[in-house]
């Protein structure tokens, strides 16, 4: 079966085939940058020793969070960001290992 036809993707807007950055290009890099700041104020916000800082971080956070949506929503209605469905037998093999690692956790697991 063809990957490809599994894909969830609106219709790819053309973009010019040069060695230059394209519009398609510019998006990706700064997606991929905010994904990572994303990453690095989530883990600012778990160190920060006082809770005014952690205020300041979790507000820049929010702010580069709603960005990384945006580029990510943009990125998809230009079908320049596609997602492949899973197959069910898999989510129910990766929630059924996930229940086995709830077991293991020293609190009680969330109700269902």
């Amino acid at each position: 079966m063809n990957n490809n036809q599994n894909k969830i993707q609106n219709p790819e807007s053309q973009v010019p085939k040069t060695p230059q950055m394209n519009d398609r290009d510019f998006l990706n890099d700064i997606l991929s940058y905010e994904k990572y700041m994303t990453a690095s104020y989530s883990t600012a916000m778990n160190e920060a020793s006082h809770d005014a800082l952690y205020q300041e971080i979790h507000s820049i956070f929010d702010e580069t969070k709603n960005m990384q949506r945006e580029l990510y929503t943009l990125m998809f209605q230009k079908g320049w960001y596609s997602l492949s469905p899973e197959q069910p037998q898999k989510l129910q093999q990766a929630a059924q290992q996930f229940t086995g690692y709830m077991s293991q956790f020293p609190h009680n697991p969330p109700m269902q």
